[in-house]
């Protein structure tokens, strides 16, 4: 309180002695006791009263003491279930929550992660991946903000199957990682296979290249054999030998497509007596085989860099080829191929647009600046744009609503811009709009691509050149391809084939590997050929195996439904996709095979936990070991209580109990004059 403030009180005193002495001590008729007890009363009431309109203020200090925080992270894993330390770690747990030495010093909190990051309700071990680098990212920034220190306990093998290299993000975390390692130092003898690399697909009676990475680890020479078997048959084997300092091979080889669908291989490498983890020693693959490719004739009379972004994504699929040709190549060898694009056509087009009129070939004409629109508006009376002269830069807008095929926004909106002819694109015949232009994000009311069915020929149309950025773009964003090349594989196969529309389409591969997505995707339309989002899909999955039978929903994802399947364990299944209260449906079936990256461990991996505790200053301690870590982090005085105090300024306005003073003390003077007959 300040000196004026007191003053201020102190008058306040003066006065309601004053008026208290006037009321009950001059001229009063009273008992010298009354004159007492009231006059105190009113003393009271009076000085209260005073205080509460000077309001002064008293400040309040408050101390509370902060524990320095101890995150511990546990590894939930499957790995720990393969290296054995699954009963290890559930008592190391226990162990550090019941402490009471650790929990006096230290705020523990308990996370564990596999493939992501969470708050440890329970421990399953049953995570198919290990993301060690997102959870000390994800500690870092949950503490960074904390005024106590936080070492992070980790408790884990050091196995890292996903996400970034844990080892190369200790400069970003700000605190001490003291890892607890799963497992020991003994170097165990194991051969494995590292990598397998195969097609999805290979044509009949081809051969198809299969590429082995196997890894020996031990110190002595041994041989095995590697063997590829389809069934029963072995259909590939090779001898080899290992050594200390040869402890890789690569083999390269091909196997015959003999027979059309789904084959399934085992690649084997035979295990030595003295292994202890023989689930690395096989990989199932498979390949489905088909009789035919699907052929794709490029025809231009122009150099352009989306020549070679047209070929290269149709040919990403291996049932896909595509051929670049001259206009006049082109005209006597059409039937040879399902899909004919022209790019960018002029006159010299001619005879080749008349050969493909006359036997209805499918078409995709892809046009630019250099396209000759006085010669394509006679050439065909489907579409027409009067030429301008003049370019335009164009974008595209997906139209949700376009129902051929499932088509998935790929970030249209924000692809470079393309170049057309300003000019407006007309269609006389009925057609589907998949991607909508737009000038400075307005539509200009012409389609971009557009599809076309009549009288059981299928074409399409591309008003823009320069897609060639759209493939580049694809990969900065996504580092894949996959994405463009995905986008032109459906155009392509929805032109390349003549096959009658059905009202339920359905997308699925043959075959998953069980730590991939497993998603199978729906369209339905009505009776009028109309996508229909209103429509109830459910999805029936039976093993083939156990005959038991799940039935799935499909859930509707803008122009197309779908469903994920990755709960379901590997084997083989038949699938129906039902439409609710109709007759429509449609069967087939999928393989998933085994594979979890997580059995593949036969060791921690100490150098990279060592490395990232010595670059945060912190220190490794194998299981056995972690009572020396709880000794280390007691005796640490880095890792001290910190007290806090905070201070507030109360007014005495907003001290409650004054008020219940005043009305005490005018009660407590009523009464008596009540009792006294004073009133």
């Amino acid at each position: 309180m300040t000196q004026e403030v007191i003053i201020y009180i102190i008058i306040a005193g003066v006065v309601a002695i004053t008026l208290a002495v006037f009321m009950y001590g001059y001229k009063s008729k009273l008992s010298k006791t009354l004159r007492w007890a009231l006059g105190s009363l009113r003393f009271i009431t009076l000085f209260a009263i005073l205080l509460l309109l000077i309001n002064p203020k008293f400040k309040n200090n408050t101390y509370t003491v902060e524990k320095p925080q101890l995150p511990v992270l546990v590894d939930n894993s499957a790995s720990v279930v393969a290296l054995n330390q699954r009963e290890s770690v559930l008592q190391l747990v226990e162990g550090l929550k019941t402490n009471k030495e650790l929990n006096d010093k230290f705020d523990l909190a308990f996370y564990s992660f596999g493939s992501d990051f969470r708050e440890n309700d329970s421990l399953t071990f049953k995570d198919k991946s290990t993301n060690i680098a997102a959870a000390l990212s994800a500690t870092n920034e949950l503490y960074k903000n904390k005024t106590a220190p936080a070492p992070v306990v980790l408790i884990t093998d050091g196995n890292q199957t996903l996400g970034n290299d844990y080892e190369f993000i200790s400069s970003t975390l700000k605190t001490e990682v003291y890892p607890i390692i799963l497992g020991d130092s003994t170097k165990y003898v194991d051969l494995k296979i590292n990598q397998l690399n195969a097609n999805k697909y290979a044509f009949l009676k081809n051969d198809f290249p299969v590429e082995v990475i196997l890894n020996y680890s031990g110190n002595s020479t041994v041989n095995s054999q590697f063997q590829v078997a389809r069934g029963e048959a072995v259909v590939y084997r090779k001898q080899l030998t290992f050594s200390e300092s040869e402890t890789s091979q690569t083999l390269q080889f091909t196997l015959l497509a003999s027979s059309v669908g789904l084959q399934k291989y085992k690649a084997q490498i035979l295990p030595l007596s003295e292994e202890k983890n023989t689930t690395n020693n096989t990989k199932h693959f498979a390949i489905e085989v088909i009789d035919q490719a699907t052929n794709v004739l490029i025809v231009s009379d122009v150099t352009h860099p989306d020549l070679g972004a047209l070929k290269k994504a149709i040919e990403s699929n291996e049932r896909r080829t595509a051929t670049i040709k001259k206009p006049l190549e082109a005209v006597n060898i059409v039937d040879d191929y399902q899909l004919v694009i022209l790019y960018q056509p002029n006159r010299s087009f001619a005879s080749l647009f008349g050969t493909l009129n006359k036997i209805d070939k499918n078409i995709f004409v892809v046009t630019g600046l250099a396209t000759e629109w006085n010669f394509l508006n006679g050439a065909q009376e489907i579409f027409s744009k009067i030429p301008s002269n003049q370019s335009e830069e164009v974008q595209a807008n997906l139209n949700t609503a376009y129902s051929a095929f499932a088509v998935k926004d790929i970030g249209f909106n924000n692809l470079s811009p393309l170049y057309s002819e300003f000019g407006e694109l007309t269609i006389t015949a009925a057609h589907d709009i998949l991607l909508n232009q737009t000038v400075s994000n307005l539509p200009n009311g012409n389609p971009l691509i557009a599809s076309i069915e009549q009288n059981g020929r299928r074409l399409a149309l591309w008003d823009g050149e320069g897609f060639w950025r759209w493939r580049s773009s694809s990969y900065l964003n996504t580092q894949s391809f996959k994405d463009f090349d995905d986008f032109i594989g459906g155009i392509v196969q929805y032109l390349a084939s003549n096959k009658r529309r059905s009202r339920l389409e359905v997308s699925s591969e043959a075959f998953f590997y069980s730590n991939n997505p497993i998603k199978i995707s729906a369209q339905y339309f009505d009776k009028n050929y109309v996508f229909d989002s209103r429509a109830s899909l459910n999805i029936s999955v039976k093993n083939k195996e156990e005959e038991n039978t799940v039935i799935f929903p499909m859930l509707l994802r803008n122009n197309y439904y779908e469903v994920d399947l990755n709960s379901l364990p590997a084997g083989e299944y038949n699938y129906t996709i039902s439409v609710k209260n109709e007759a429509v449906s449609r069967s087939g079936s999928f393989t998933i095979l085994d594979f979890n990256v997580e059995q593949q461990f036969l060791n921690a991996d100490i150098l990279r936990l060592q490395h990232i505790a010595d670059n945060t200053n912190g220190n490794a301690y194998f299981l056995s070991q972690y009572n020396n870590l709880i000794a280390s982090l007691l005796s640490n005085t880095k890792y001290q209580n910190i007290e806090k105090s905070e201070q507030k300024i109360v007014p005495l306005l907003d001290w409650k109990y004054l008020l219940f003073l005043i009305v005490l003390s005018l009660a407590a003077e009523w009464f008596i004059r009540k009792y006294n007959g004073l009133i």
